[in-house]
C-alpha cells in the first residue's frame, strides 16, 4: 500500500517542522492553527520558570477575565430561577483576530469589569438588606410572642386570684394596682427575649438552669418559617426564648450566655402600649424593606440575563485566548530576526494545508510578512496519530486505552472494526436481542445531530459516543442469532428441518429425514431433551476454533511490524517458531474438530474420540493411539513429529536471537570498533549537512537527535528479554486458548436466561380467551420487554462487552502490540469546554 494513501492500518507519516513567525502575527498563526487542530508545539524553553515566559502578563490578564466569567456563572447557577444562557452557535461571535483584535480583548476586559462591579455591588446591597429583613422578621416574631406570652399571663393572673386567699403573697402585682397604671400588667421581674437556632434551644436551657442555679423563669416557641441564608441558600429554624428573672447580675448572666450560644437578643418594652408602637414600626419597615429588597433583585435578575445573552461566547474567546498565550510561551524570540521560532509535529500529508493557514492568518491581520515553515531532518520518534471519522471513531478509542501503539506500527484498531463486534455477537446471539440494539444504535445515529449538541450526562453520553460499536454488534447479534436460531429463546422455522418427529405418547425420538438445514442450527434441536448437550458441545469447539483463529491472525501481524522497521532477523528468531509452536499443538486440535464435524459417526466402525483426551494422552503418551477411539490413520505419527516440532521451537526461541546479537557482538569489537556514543565527550557530527541546518536554525533539532538515539541493549539483557518472552509466549497459548472458552460460557448463560425470562413471565400468559386474559398479557408482556431490554440487552450486552474487550487487549494484542507510542496531541480548540 503506498505511504501517501491514508489508512488506519499504519499512523500517519508525521514531519517534524520549524516555523518562523514574525511578532506582529503570532497570535493570529496561532489562532489560526488552533482552529485547524493540526500541529503539536514543542516546548522550546522547557528549562525556563512558567512564570518568567514572555506572555506572562497576558495569561494574568486573561485569567483574570476567566475569573470574572466563572464569577457570572455561579451566579446564574445560584439563582433560584433559571435564567437563560444563549448556546455558542446561536451567539454573536467575538472577532479576536485581525487588526481590531487587541481592541476587542480590552472592549471585553472593560466590558466584564463593570458587570462584574454592578454584581458585586447588587449582592453586597442585596445581602445586607436580606440581613436586615432576617433581623425585622425575628423581631416582628418576638414582639408578637411575647405579646402571646404577656396576654396568656395576664388571663392566668385573674384565675389565680380568684382562686387563692388575699393573705397570700403572688408573684404579680394586685389588681388593683395594676388598674392604676391603665389596663396593663407590669411586673417586678425583668426579663430578656430573643431568637435562637431550635437545635441548641434545649442546651441553652439547661446552661441557664445551671449557671443561675434555677433562679429563673424561661418559655419559648417555635417559629413557623424557616430563614433563608441570601449567600448559601440553606435554610435554618429559630425559636422565639423569653427568660425572666431578679436583679441586673442574673441579666447580664443570661446576655452572656445567648450571646455565647449564637442567640439573638431584642429589647422588648413589658409596656403593651409601647409593645405595639414596636410592631406598627417593624411591619412598617419590613414592607418598605421587602420593597426595596424586590427592586433589588429585579436588577439583579436583569443584570444577569444580560449577562447570559453573552456567556457563552466570552467563555469560548477566554479559553481560546489562553490556550493561544500558553502556546505562544513555548516559543523562542530570535533577537536577530525580531521573529518568534517554533517547532511542531505535524502530519506530512497535511502540510500543504498548514502553508494556507498560515497564508490566510497573514492576510487577516493585515500584514505583508508571511509566516515562514520548513521541514526539519531528525531522527527523534515521532508522536502516534491515527487519522479517524465518526465511525471509526469508537473502534480506535478501544485499542488506545490499551496502549498507544509505536509510530508506523500495525494498528489494531483497523480489524478490531470486525473483530470486535464479532466476538461480542459470539457471546449475545439473538435476532431479537441484536435487533432492539440495533434499532437503539440507528435512533441515536439518525438524531445524532440533535443529541450532540444535548447535554446527554456521562451514561448517555457514553452510549451515543460509541453508537456505531452498537450498531455492529446488533447487525452482528442477529447474524450468529441466525447461526444459532435464535430469537427471544425461540426457534425460526425458515427451511425444512432434517428431523422428523412422529407424534406418539411419551419419549419421541427424532429421525433424519434426509434433508439438510442449510443455514444455522437445525430448530429440530430446540427443545429436545439432548438439545442442551449438543449447543455445549457446539458452542464450546467453536470458541477453540475462533479463538485459534483470532490468535493466529493477531501473531501474523509481527510480520508487516518486522519488515517495516527492518528486522528481518525477528522473523525467523520469533515469529515462525511462535506460529509453529502454536500451531502444532493448538492449530492441530482446530483441524481435529473440523474433521470429527465432518465424519458421518452413524455409519462409522469407531465411537467418536474425546479430543481433550486425545489432547492429554498425546502429550502424557506420545505415540500411544487406542485403537477404539482412533479419529484417523497414522494418528500416533502426526501427533509425535507435532510434539517434537513443539519441543524445538521452545530452545529455537531461547537460544536464536541472543546467540544472532551475541555474535554480532564479537564481530564489531573483533574489528576494533567503537560506538561514536561511547563515553560522554564524542566527537559532534560536523558533517555539510548538519552545519548547514544548523545556519538554517534547526541546530537546536540537531543537538536535540545526538541526545536522542535509539536506546541500546547490552547482550544480557538480550537474553533476560527473550527467556522471559518465550516462557510467556509458551505458557500463553495454553492460558489464552482456555480464555476463549468464555465465548461458550457467556452465549451458553445469555441463551439460558432468555429462556427462563419467557417460560416465567409470557409464556404462560400466551392465548387469552377473555378480556382480563388480554390485560394480563398486555402487563406481563411489557414487564417481559422491560427485564428483556434491561437485563438481557443492557447488563449482558455490557458483560459481553467487557470480554470481547479482554480477548482483544489481552488474548490478541499480547502477540504483536509493541506499544510505547506517545499519542499526537494537536494544539486545538475542538472541545475545550470538555477539556475546562
Amino acid at each position: 500500500m503506498s505511504d501517501d494513501y491514508p489508512s488506519l492500518l499504519r499512523s500517519e507519516q508525521m514531519s517534524l517542522v520549524q516555523l518562523f513567525v514574525p511578532a506582529e502575527v503570532a497570535h493570529d498563526t496561532v489562532a489560526e492553527l488552533g482552529e485547524l487542530g493540526d500541529v503539536q508545539f514543542k516546548d522550546l524553553n522547557p528549562s525556563v520558570n512558567p512564570f518568567q515566559r514572555s506572555f506572562v502578563g497576558e495569561i494574568r490578564r486573561i485569567d483574570e477575565m476567566a475569573r470574572r466569567v466563572r464569577f457570572f456563572a455561579t451566579q446564574i447557577q445560584q439563582e433560584r430561577d433559571v435564567i437563560p444562557i444563549r448556546p455558542l452557535y446561536d451567539s454573536a461571535p467575538l472577532i479576536t483576530v485581525g487588526p481590531r483584535a487587541a481592541q476587542t480583548i480590552d472592549e471585553l476586559d472593560v466590558m466584564l469589569g463593570e458587570h462584574e462591579s454592578r454584581l458585586v455591588k447588587m449582592n453586597d446591597s442585596y445581602q445586607t438588606l436580606s440581613e436586615r429583613l432576617k433581623e425585622l422578621v425575628e423581631a416582628r416574631q418576638v414582639l408578637k410572642e411575647t405579646a402571646v406570652f404577656f396576654d396568656k399571663a395576664h388571663n392566668q393572673q385573674t384565675d389565680i386570684r380568684t382562686s387563692f386567699d388575699e393573705s397570700s403573697a403572688p408573684l404579680l402585682q394586685h389588681e388593683d394596682r395594676e388598674n392604676q397604671f391603665s389596663s396593663n400588667v407590669q411586673f417586678d421581674l425583668e426579663f430578656v427575649a430573643g431568637t435562637i437556632d431550635r437545635a441548641r434551644i434545649s442546651t441553652f436551657e439547661r446552661v441557664l438552669w445551671r449557671v443561675l442555679r434555677g433562679n429563673l423563669f424561661m418559655n419559648h416557641t417555635d417559629i413557623v418559617e424557616p430563614f433563608v441564608d441570601p449567600v448559601t441558600g440553606a435554610e435554618s429554624r429559630k425559636n422565639v426564648f423569653i427568660i425572666f428573672a431578679h436583679g441586673d447580675a442574673l441579666l447580664a448572666k443570661i446576655r452572656k450566655v445567648s450571646e455565647s450560644m449564637g442567640a439573638t437578643i431584642y429589647p422588648i418594652d413589658a409596656n403593651a402600649d409601647k409593645r405595639s408602637d414596636s410592631l406598627r414600626e417593624v411591619l412598617a419597615r419590613l414592607e418598605d424593606l421587602q420593597t426595596v429588597l424586590y427592586s433589588t433583585g429585579s436588577s439583579r435578575r436583569s443584570e444577569l440575563v444580560k449577562v447570559g445573552e453573552s456567556l457563552r461566547s466570552w467563555q469560548d474567546v477566554v479559553r481560546k485566548e489562553k490556550l493561544i498565550y500558553e502556546t505562544l510561551n513555548y516559543f523562542n524570540y530570535d533577537v536577530r530576526r525580531k521573529t518568534l521560532i517554533a517547532e511542531g509535529w505535524v502530519p506530512t500529508r497535511d502540510i500543504a494545508t498548514i502553508q494556507l493557514a498560515l497564508r490566510h492568518a497573514t492576510e487577516e491581520s493585515g500584514t505583508s510578512v508571511p509566516p515562514i515553515l520548513h521541514e526539519l531532518r531528525t531522527n527523534k520518534v515521532p508522536p502516534t496519530f491515527h487519522r479517524t471519522n465518526k465511525f471509526t471513531e469508537g473502534f480506535q478509542t478501544i485499542m488506545d486505552s490499551y496502549g498507544t501503539a509505536a509510530y508506523q506500527e500495525v494498528n489494531p484498531g483497523l480489524f478490531a472494526v470486525v473483530t470486535f463486534p464479532f466476538l461480542f455477537a459470539v457471546m449475545f446471539g439473538d435476532i431479537g436481542h441484536g435487533a432492539i440494539i440495533f434499532c437503539a444504535a440507528l435512533y441515536m445515529i439518525m438524531k445524532e445531530r440533535k443529541l450532540a449538541k444535548a447535554d446527554l450526562g456521562e451514561i448517555i453520553g457514553q452510549f451515543f459516543y460509541g453508537r456505531y460499536i452498537i450498531l455492529l454488534m446488533g447487525l452482528f447479534s442477529m447474524y450468529t442469532g441466525l447461526l444459532y436460531n435464535d430469537i427471544f429463546s425461540k426457534s425460526l422455522h425458515i427451511w425444512h428441518s432434517g428431523w422428523t418427529f412422529p407424534t406418539s405418547n411419551g419419549t419421541i425420538t427424532g429421525t433424519a429425514n434426509g434433508h439438510t438445514y442449510p443455514f444455522g442450527l437445525d430448530p429440530g434441536w430446540h427443545g429436545s431433551d439432548n438439545g442442551l448437550v449438543f449447543t455445549n458441545s457446539y458452542k464450546m469447539k467453536m470458541s477453540i476454533v475462533l479463538g485459534v483463529i483470532h490468535m493466529t491472525f493477531a501473531l501474523c501481524l509481527q510480520v508487516p511490524n518486522h519488515i517495516r522497521f527492518k528486522r528481518s532477523i525477528d522473523i525467523y528468531a520469533n515469529f515462525i517458531p511462535q506460529l509453529l509452536f502454536l500451531q502444532s499443538i493448538f492449530g492441530y486440535l482446530v483441524i481435529c474438530i473440523l474433521y470429527k464435524w465432518s465424519i458421518d459417526w452413524s455409519t462409522s466402525s469407531t465411537q467418536p474420540p474425546s479430543l481433550l483426551n486425545m489432547l492429554i494422552s498425546m502429550f502424557l503418551s506420545p505415540g500411544s493411539v487406542d485403537k477404539e477411539t482412533q479419529l484417523y490413520r497414522g494418528q500416533s505419527f502426526i501427533q509425535v513429529v507435532l510434539l517434537l516440532l513443539a519441543g524445538v521451537c521452545v530452545p529455537w526461541l531461547l537460544i536464536t536471537k541472543p546467540y544472532i546479537a551475541w555474535r554480532e557482538m564479537k564481530k564489531i569489537q573483533g574489528q576494533g570498533y567503537v560506538g561514536l556514543n561511547h563515553g560522554d565527550d564524542g566527537p559532534r557530527d560536523s558533517s555539510d549537512d548538519a552545519l548547514e541546518g544548523e545556519e538554517e536554525g534547526n541546530g537546536r533539532a540537531i543537538a536535540e537527535d545526538a541526545n536522542e538515539e535509539h536506546e541500546e541493549h547490552d547482550f544480557g539483557e538480550v537474553v533476560i528479554h527473550q527467556v522471559i518472552h518465550t516462557i510467556e509466549f509458551c505458557l500463553g497459548c495454553i492460558s489464552h486458548t482456555a480464555s476463549y472458552l468464555r465465548l461458550w460460557a457467556l452465549s451458553l448463560a445469555h441463551a439460558q436466561l432468555s429462556e427462563v425470562l419467557w417460560s416465567m413471565t409470557i409464556e404462560g400468559s400466551l392465548g387469552p380467551t377473555s378480556l382480563f386474559g388480554w390485560i394480563g398479557l398486555l402487563l406481563i408482556g411489557s414487564f417481559w420487554f422491560c427485564a428483556t431490554v434491561g437485563i438481557l440487552c443492557i447488563m449482558e450486552g455490557l458483560s459481553a462487552f467487557l470480554h470481547a474487550l479482554r480477548l482483544h487487549w489481552v488474548e490478541a494484542n499480547s502477540k504483536h502490540f509493541e506499544g510505547g507510542g506517545h499519542a499526537f496531541t494537536p494544539l486545538t480548540f475542538a472541545d475545550l469546554e470538555s477539556k475546562d
